[in-house]
Order: structure tokens, then sequence, then C-alpha cells
């Protein structure tokens, strides 16, 4: 006798994690199924016939897709509450995926210019190379999207909060104003996770996540995913992203599948322990500022507090601007827990210095402009007792 199942979109987020996209082979295997295949076998040609000619579901090709990255998918946009999911190599595949698309020769895109390095990357660099004429903006500044979101403009990207500087962006505005002019939102969600914020609720089109970082949540692969409506999937995403290969490879999706299942728990113990170190990087000799969403002290705590849940995992502080660079790398060399790292979400807490590492290529004048400065560190909060850690950051200073 089949198992009854109730309708998966009624259940709550933790059984989502566990549970949602489940598809079991009949063997009845309690962990999902890994299928480490490249290809697929058909009874009869007429079957791969119609596979390739999209009348029939099954699968055809480790590039198309696999039953353990389907699962994947389908519990992901189930948590996020989108209609599609497409799952790929790495977060940056997924950025680029999103964006090119649906971007051709003299389209506009508007961004905000607070970004991942790379991301500043693919805006400023590679798209431009294929004609594509995009604005850099504020992101803080709703007056400077008005003016930059134009009739012409085909698609907007931005991020929040922004790496590093965790600057945040008025989701239902910015989404407001590209809907009336008939543009794309394509928004980075990677720091707030799905957990603590879903940016389809403010209005946007297309989410993108690096599963690389939180996700898998224990620094073993890469991946990266874009949510969206089955439309776009089907009608830009697949045509793209089918031919030109990006593709997760199944034992990558099986881990992120599996890190999926303890996501909220570890990202809302981070985003907890995050605010105790925030709050007390705030009261330490030598840290001259501290930027945590959900502190008093951030410039848009408000906005914080209205679009996630918690303040994520995410610290950034800065050290004495005089002598930064020294003192920043001082205080990562005398760090006895907490590893120098660029990566981020990690079970393990996890240190870089942007200006020299994720954010080096962009230049001193691109990182004055997004407000990184030489004695800025962004930490990313872990799993660890939250007094250790704090000590460690107090041993640290005093060194």
């Amino acid at each position: 006798m089949a198992k009854r199942r109730s309708d998966p979109r009624s259940w709550g987020d933790a059984t989502k994690l566990v549970r949602g996209g489940l598809d079991r082979s009949k063997h009845g295997e309690t962990s999902e199924a890994l299928f480490l295949n490249s290809g697929f076998v058909y009874d009869e040609p007429e079957t791969a016939e119609k596979r390739f000619a999209g009348e029939d579901e099954g699968y055809v090709y480790g590039r198309y897709g696999n039953p353990t990255v389907t699962m994947f998918e389908e519990r992901l946009a189930l948590l996020e509450g989108a209609e599609a999911c497409y799952a790929l190599a790495s977060g940056m595949a997924s950025v680029f995926g999103a964006l090119a698309c649906q971007l051709t020769a003299g389209d506009h895109l508007v961004s905000s210019k607070a970004l991942f390095g790379s991301c500043y990357q693919i805006v400023t660099s590679i798209l431009p190379r294929f004609g594509i004429r995009t604005t850099l903006v504020d992101g803080k500044d709703l007056n400077a999207w008005k003016d930059a979101i134009t009739p012409d403009t085909k698609c907007v990207f931005l991020e929040t909060p922004s790496n590093p500087t965790l600057e945040a962006i008025d989701l239902e505005a910015v989404c407001g104003l590209a809907r009336a002019r008939g543009a794309t939102v394509v928004v980075d969600n990677i720091f707030a996770t799905p957990i603590l914020q879903r940016p389809l609720a403010y209005g946007a089109d297309v989410i993108v996540y690096s599963g690389t970082k939180h996700i898998d949540g224990q620094g073993r692969v890469l991946g990266g995913a874009i949510m969206s409506t089955r439309a776009f999937k089907n009608e830009l995403l697949k045509p793209f992203l089918r031919h030109t290969g990006p593709s997760i490879s199944p034992f990558n999706a099986w881990v992120l599948l599996k890190g999926l299942e303890t996501l909220k728990l570890r990202v809302e113990a981070q985003s907890h322990a995050a605010q105790q170190v925030a709050e007390a990087l705030q009261g330490m000799k030598g840290v001259t500022r501290v930027l945590y969403p959900h502190l008093d002290s951030h410039p848009q705590a408000a906005l914080c507090r209205k679009q996630m849940k918690l303040g994520g995992t995410m610290v950034t502080f800065e050290v004495e601007v005089e002598g930064g660079k020294k003192k920043a790398f001082d205080l990562l060399r005398n760090l006895a827990i907490i590893d120098i790292s660029n990566n981020l979400g990690d079970a393990k807490s996890l240190m870089t210095h942007p200006a020299s590492t994720t954010h080096r290529n962009l230049g001193p004048e691109a990182r004055a402009a997004m407000g990184i400065t030489d004695g800025m560190l962004r930490l990313s909060v872990g799993l660890e007792d939250t007094a250790d850690l704090i000590a460690d950051l107090k041993q640290a200073m005093a060194s």
C-alpha cells in the first residue's frame, strides 16, 4: 500500500527541508539516492525520440538533468516558495546564467554597486563585452534607482545584504520601480538565505544562491541554484544553460541536498551567535566600526529588521583606519580559533580581509565607492561556542 502524503506546500520550513522533493527508488532507501551516471538508456527508440522532443519527462543526459539533482531543485524551490529551481555548478554560474540567459546586445542592466567581487566583474566587465549596457547605482538611494531604471531597462540586479559591507536595499520599493518599467529583478540572496529573507514575497522575479555557502555549510562542495517561475526556467534558462554546460555534478547536488536538512538549524543558531559577537565587538578597544543588520547602530536597521527575520551569520567590522591593513593582518595572524578563509556560511567561523582577497581585483577606487577600507574585516560566524569566539577576538585584538 502506498504511503499517504499531504501537500508539501502546507508543511513548515523544517519539514520541507527534510522531506521536500523526496523521490525514493524501488529499493525504498531512507537517505536520498545518489545517481552517479552521465547518461540514460531507453526501452524503445520511440522513447528516446519523445524525450528529446520534450514529450516525455524522463531523463536524457547528465547535463540536462539527473534524479538526485531534481530532488535538490525541488526541495530548494519548495522552501523558497518558487515555482522552479535550476541547479548549477557554482554560485557564480548561477549569477551569470540568470543574467546572460535574458540579456542580448543593446539591452540595459541596472545594478547596485555594492557587490561581491566576481559579481562586480560580470556586471562591469564581462556583460559589456557582449554589447550589454550597464548602470551602477547606490543601492540605498531610491532616487538613484528611479533615475537609472528606464523603459529601456531589461533587468535589475542586486544583492542584499551586500558583501562585505552588509548594505540593505529596499526590496519592495526597487521591485516596484522595476515592475513599472517592465524589468526583471534578479536578487542575490546568498547572505540572508531563504531562512531569513524571501525576496519573491517583495516582488523579485529571480533569486540566485551559491550552494557552496550556507546550503552546504561545511566547506565540502561547490554548487549554485536559480529560483524562478516555470516559464522563466523553461523558456530562458534551459535553452541557455543546457547548451553552455554549467551543470552540477550529482554528487555535489546530493551533498547540498543533505545540507538542506540542517540549513534552518544552522542559520538560526549562527545568526543568534553573530548578533552576540557583533554586540561584543562594539565594545572592543581598537574596533572603530561594526556592521551587522540587526544592530541598532546599523544605518538601515529598521529596513533590515523588516526584511530579515534575524540579522544573519555575517559580521563586518573595521579596526583603526590609520595603518588599517597592518592592524587587520595582525589581528588575523593572532586568531587562535577563527580561521582565515574567504569562504562563508560554514560551520567553522571564518574571517577574511576583503580588500586583499574577495574584492582585490576591483581596484582602490571601486572599493572606496563601496565603502571597503583596508581596515575592514568580514567574519562568518560558525557553530562554535559563542563565548569562545568572543574570547578569541578579544585576545587577537589585545595582541
